[in-house]
């Protein structure tokens, strides 16, 4: 069942609590992508503009829950929301649950928005503490989820606040979570074909359950990335000193066969761009086909392989990608990852639904400035992917159906 969403519910005058997605990257505290502040701003400017009140909780990176530490406050991303709607976004405590925060909701008035400090500065955050959820919860009229990265995890924002809400209190999901679960989930039930899965990255076992999950229901599967020579090694190929996981050889070998008598396609890189060195500018960097020479390692798929992938993806109708083809941060190795990219937008001008996976893969169409040519680029990367897996988020489960 489709689930309700922030425009479902009457704001005005009332405290809505908005689980967001603030887990930003700092640099040397200030903030160097601001891409998941803005995915939060359609759903904060909804409460506020119908005359909300709207708190804000958030995590940032990984503190170990023993209280604050400076160096991972979310006051940034206040000053940076502020700067953004054009208005002070309150930011009152060193905590999320004390006296200063439950003030600064209590003074609140229609319009206000307040950013509290991190959640994980409590280990409750984590461990899904009732107790900690419950004074969370004393803070909402309305809960909101709007925070799709983290919506596989069962941490107290996330699940134990929605639960312990009193009875009556609306469960809703903000556009964001709203959009995500469109493409991520509602489009890939019954996808316009032909549907194209391209997975990449570096390690098999990471994917293995997407690929499990989805060749039975793609027309082609496009595997690129480091782990790829798991697969070609379990097809006999030489690949050189690439990356193999040997204790997924024989899964690798299954997953081959099973595409072979089902009809699915699985293509695997014919060529590789492959060096000496892990390294972008150290190395000796030569293209082989098929078969790596000892002491070489796999970097990138080579131009015959860009080829192929790209003929296969402009055919498609649906296409969905989570993970490189190759080290595209580094020049030498960035072709594969760039082409495949391009490819997929080219698709998507000529009416192709294309669905980026979050994690490296957005970072990718963002460097190459492509993002706004895709269909919809996620900004969670585990939560997108286990939802390509096919899983049940207990966090969108507890919120209100329509």
């Amino acid at each position: 069942m489709p689930k309700k969403t922030i425009a479902d519910v009457q704001v005005a005058g009332k405290r809505v609590l908005i689980r967001v997605d603030f887990n930003v990257p700092l640099d040397k505290g200030a903030i160097s992508d601001d891409r998941r502040i803005q995915a939060a701003v359609p759903t904060i400017k909804s409460v506020i503009d119908r005359g909300g009140k709207a708190i804000l909780v958030s995590h940032l990176g990984r503190p170990e829950g023993a209280g604050y530490e400076e160096g991972e406050s979310l006051k940034p991303c206040a000053v940076r929301l502020g700067e953004i709607l054009g208005r002070p976004v309150a930011f009152p405590s060193h905590d999320c649950i004390d006296k200063a925060a439950a003030d600064a909701v209590a003074a609140m008035k229609p319009g206000d928005v307040v950013l509290l400090e991190n959640l994980r500065f409590h280990k409750g955050e984590k461990k899904g503490d009732p107790a900690f959820a419950a004074k969370l919860a004393a803070y909402a009229d309305v809960y909101v989820n709007d925070a799709f990265g983290t919506c596989h995890r069962p941490d107290a924002s996330m699940v134990a606040v929605p639960r312990s809400a009193p009875a009556g209190t609306p469960r809703v999901s903000g556009f964001l979570v709203e959009k995500e679960i469109k493409y991520l989930a509602d489009t890939l039930q019954n996808p316009a074909r032909p549907f194209v899965v391209v997975l990449g990255g570096a390690k098999v076992s990471d994917k293995l359950p997407a690929i499990e999950h989805l060749i039975p229901k793609a027309d082609a599967v496009l595997v690129g990335g480091a782990m790829a020579y798991t697969f070609l090694k379990a097809l006999g190929k030489n690949v050189g000193t690439s990356r193999v996981e040997a204790d997924k050889l024989g899964v690798a070998k299954a997953l081959i066969e099973q595409a072979a008598k089902t009809r699915h396609d699985l293509h695997l890189p014919v060529d590789h761009v492959c060096s000496t060195q892990f390294a972008e500018n150290v190395g000796d960097i030569e293209t082989f086909d098929e078969q790596i020479k000892d002491g070489f390692m796999g970097l990138d798929i080579g131009p015959r392989t860009v080829g192929q992938f790209g003929e296969v993806i402009r055919k498609a109708k649906t296409i969905v990608w989570n993970g490189p083809m190759g080290v595209f941060e580094w020049r030498p190795f960035r072709v594969g990852t760039e082409s495949v990219a391009r490819a997929i937008a080219r698709a998507t001008e000529g009416g192709a639904v294309s669905i980026v996976g979050g994690g490296d893969s957005a970072a990718a169409v963002e460097k190459f400035g492509l993002a706004d040519r895709m269909t919809h680029v996620s900004t969670g990367g585990g939560a997108s992917l286990e939802m390509l897996e096919g899983k049940r988020f207990e966090s969108v489960d507890l919120l209100d159906e329509k």
